[in-house]
This record gives C-alpha cells, sequence and structure tokens, in this order.
C-alpha cells in the first residue's frame, strides 16, 4: 500500500506511476474520498471535544438553573425551564450528531481502501519506460568458458556440433516426464515427473535450498501454502492478481474462511510478521523457504501450452530479504540476491542474461525489477528445418518493494541508533527466485544434452542424484 501521506502532498507522482505501469485507477477519487473523510473526522473529534467538555459543565450548569428555578416566578420560570429542557437535550443531540459522523466514515472508507489498495508504487525513476516486456533493456549476460559450451543466445549446433533436442524430446525419450497421465490426473499443463525425473528435480531444490542457508546464511524456514486472503492483500498479490490464484471456498460449504493457494513462498515469508514490531538490530531478516506453488495461468491460453514452461503446479526455492527503510541498503540488497541467483547458475553451467524490465512489465507492488532468462535451445522461432532456433526464457525475477508490502502487512521495526527517538518505521522488502522446478529442468536438460541423447548431470547436483554423472540415454 502506498503512503496516504505522499498521495496527499504529491499525487502527480502517483498519477504518472500508474500511467507508466499501464495501470487504469481512480486517484481524483481516492483523494476526494480522503478529503471527505478528513473532515468528517475533524468534526467529529471537535463534536467529541465539545462533548467532553459538557461533561464537564453540565452538572454545575443545572445544579445552577435549578436553584434558580425554585425561586423564579412567572415569565423568569418559564424562561429558567426553557433553558433547563434545551441543556438537558445537549447530551442526546452531540451523541447523535458523532454518531452521523461515524456513519459518513464508515460509509466512506471501504471505497477509499478498495482504492488504496489499487494505486500502484511509483517506478523508480532509472527504470527504463515502456509498455511491456518488450521494453525491457538488457544488462548482460554470461556464458559457460569451455571451449564446447553453448553461449547465451548462440547456436547449440554451432557450438556442440549437433542438433539439439527439445526438452519435450528429452524427457519423452529419457523417460523423466508422463504429460499423459498428469493431464489424466489435473487437465491441462498437468504432469507427472517419473524415476530420474522426479530425482533431478528434486536434486535442483535441495541444492539451491542448501546453497543459500550454507553458502549465504539464509535461515530455511517452511510455511503454509494455504493462506488466508489478508496475507495475499498484504504481500500485494490482491487485488490485481486475483484471477490468477485458486480458491479453496470454505464459506460456501460453511466450513469457515476462504482459503487461497500460493503462487509464490514470498507470501508465507513475508505473512510470517505480519502486525509486528520488529527490533532494528534484528535486521536484515534473511529467510529462504521450498514451497509448492500454484498459479491458474488466466489469460495465458495459447502460451506455452506444451511441456514444463508454463504449468499450473511447481516447487520453487524463494529467497526474501526484511530490511531497514534505507534506499541505499534496499539497492545493495537487490544486487546481492541476484549476484547468489547468478552464482549459483554459474554453477550449474547454465548461460543466462539479466534483463531491467521497463515501467509497464513491473507489477503494482515493485519499484524496481530485474528478471534472469536462462538460454534454452529448444525454444523461439523454428528454422527452416523446422527446429527451433533458440531462444530465452524466464527463470528468476529479483523485486524491490521499499515499503509496500510491509506497510499493507502493518510490519514495522523501532528505531535504536543514535539520534533516534524510539519510534516506529515500515521495513523495506526484496524477493527473488532461487530456482523454480521443473522449468529450470528445461535448460539444465538442453544444454546438457549429448550426443548419443543422454544428459551430463553438472557437478553440484550429483549428491543428490545418487552420486550418478549422467542420465543415460537408454534405460
Amino acid at each position: 500500500m502506498i503512503d496516504l501521506k505522499q498521495l496527499r502532498e504529491n499525487p502527480d507522482r502517483f498519477r504518472t506511476g500508474a500511467r507508466l505501469k499501464r495501470i487504469d485507477v481512480d486517484i481524483d477519487r481516492a483523494l476526494e474520498l480522503d478529503a471527505q473523510r478528513r473532515a468528517a473526522m475533524t468534526e467529529q473529534e471537535s463534536l467529541r471535544a465539545e462533548q467532553k467538555k459538557l461533561e464537564k459543565e453540565l452538572g454545575p450548569q443545572m445544579g445552577r438553573l435549578s436553584g434558580q428555578l425554585k425561586k423564579a416566578e412567572g415569565d423568569e420560570r418559564a424562561k429558567l425551564e426553557a433553558e433547563l429542557t434545551e441543556l438537558r437535550a445537549k447530551p442526546t443531540a452531540l451523541k447523535t450528531a458523532i454518531q452521523a459522523k461515524e456513519e459518513v466514515v464508515a460509509a466512506l472508507t471501504p471505497e477509499l481502501e478498495a482504492l488504496l489498495l489499487q494505486i500502484p508504487l511509483p517506478p523508480d525513476a532509472d527504470v527504463p519506460e515502456g509498455a511491456g516486456s518488450e521494453g525491457n533493456v538488457e544488462l548482460r549476460t554470461w556464458s559457460p568458458s569451455a571451449p564446447d559450451a553453448v553461449p547465451a543466445g548462440g547456436s547449440f549446433q554451432d557450438a556442440r556440433g549437433f542438433a539439439p533436442k527439445t526438452h519435450l524430446e528429452l524427457v519423452e525419450s529419457l523417460g523423466l516426464v508422463d504429460f499423459e497421465r498428469g493431464v489424466k490426473l489435473a487437465g491441462t499443463r498437468s504432469y507427472v515427473l517419473t524415476g530420474l525425473g522426479m530425482r533431478l528435480h528434486q536434486a535442483v531444490l535441495q541444492y539451491a535450498m542448501n546453497f543459500m542457508a550454507d553458502r549465504h546464511g539464509f535461515q530455511p524456514m517452511s510455511v503454509p501454502v494455504l493462506v488466508r486472503e489478508e496475507a495475499m492483500i498484504g504481500t500485494g498479490f490482491f487485488p490485481a492478481g486475483r484471477d490468477q490464484a485458486y480458491l479453496v471456498s470454505e464459506q460456501a460449504r460453511g466450513a469457515g474462511q476462504d482459503m487461497y493457494l500460493t503462487g509464490t513462498g514470498e507470501v508465507g515469508l513475508m505473512g510470517l510478521h505480519q502486525d509486528e514490531i520488529l527490533d532494528e538490530a534484528s535486521l536484515p531478516l534473511k529467510y529462504v523457504t521450498v514451497s509448492t506453488c500454484f498459479r491458474r495461468e488466466a489469460g495465458a491460453a495459447g502460451r506455452d501450452t506444451a511441456g514444463l514452461y508454463r504449468i499450473h503446479q511447481f516447487d520453487k526455492v524463494e529467497q526474501v530479504v526484511i530490511c531497514k527503510a534505507d534506499e541505499a541498503e534496499s539497492r545493495a540488497w537487490h544486487q546481492k540476491m541476484l549476484g547468489y541467483v547468478e552464482e549459483l547458475l554459474q554453477s550449474l553451467e547454465l548461460p543466462y542474461r539479466l534483463l531491467q524490465c521497463c515501467t509497464g512489465d513491473l507489477g503494482p507492488k515493485n519499484a524496481d525489477m530485474v528478471d534472469i532468462e536462462c538460454w534454452m535451445p529448444g525454444r523461439g522461432e523454428l528454422d527452416p528445418s523446422g527446429r527451433p532456433r533458440g531462444d530465452y526464457g524466464e527463470t528468476h525475477s529479483a523485486s524491490r518493494l521499499y515499503d509496500f508490502q510491509c506497510r499493507r502487512l502493518n510490519m514495522r521495526y523501532r528505531e535504536s541508533g543514535s539520534g533516534s527517538k524510539g519510534g516506529t518505521v515500515f521495513c523495506h522488502s526484496l524477493n527473488n527466485t532461487v530456482a523454480a522446478s521443473p522449468r529450470l529442468l528445461i535448460p539444465l536438460l538442453e544444454i546438457h544434452q549429448q550426443p548419443d541423447g543422454s544428459v551430463r548431470i553438472p557437478d553440484p547436483l550429483r549428491p543428490w542424484m545418487g552420486g550418478i554423472d549422467r542420465i543415460p540415454a537408454s534405460r
């Protein structure tokens, strides 16, 4: 959620931010509702002050009038009786007026809060402007140094001397995935990992989890994947992404709250400290989790319908950092988190590139986002012989969110440094994929395939594969 005070002081910044992100939200209406609510609340407080003053003065005033009334006669008595009646009516009138203002505030608040949830965090000034993914900017590429290594963006056949199979062809020939039974079980975009396919999948997840915990000091956490709506709203996935989440409808059968299946472990990790005040000395918090993720992929009809690229259920190792409200520190962590993933991909000998996402490709909650795309020889347009030319495929997204999530989650820390007043400040948060599988199996299989149809297993994964160095062509 954005800072309402900042919205009042600089509405044009938020109008521009929404325009750059191609998000349609009525900011003027939000400001109008806010002004009306603030006016009603000011009047309400004024009435309460008057009520408090009256409570102190009412007794003595009524006592004075009652005493005068005993001695008064005629017109004077009638006048005093009228004053006393008016005075007795004041508490009820004030109470009614206060209740009326409370009703005004209550009527305005839901629409205002709904609009505030829709207003995006403005992108940073150094994020390139663009309408969508076509406006993203390549930052750098990396390729393995071996003489026969496939370069990022380059020809597999030129580097290796034979035409590559797609991951679909490889998983079929090696018996790693059963799509037919997956579809029978769960419908389209479903699959069953089998044998060494399942072991390779688990090896990637285990390696990634231990990589973050052992090498970089992240605390492993196991968090729920079935969460309340508040967690989805607090982390910024609702309202904009509601159509992408699977709903477990409990209210309809009288069983309690509706729940949602999460599309990333980020939801659980960030929700851990909702409504908490953390100690400044405990920051940064560095969490890593592996969780099953669920995405409806609404609106993705016709895109990547075959294979393991765009599926409804997958597993993902996710890293989250919660740090102090310091832009320089937040930016530094963003680079570190990208560096961890680059280190991991390089250890797996997977060529990749970093893309600076443009304004139109940022989500509502991101001030900045960098995607990492691995080179996948089996993707892309077809050459004259009908074989794919190769293309990049997104495997990671690293996001920097300032206090957008923490404000929605009411996650703060108490300042303790010299010169601080001991007040509370909303934290900053960042997140990045470490490894999402089975999508990461696509470049692993395609890049490391051998002329005989086997697939070489990179050294770091072998301990989780029983020590074998390849998936044999004939099994």
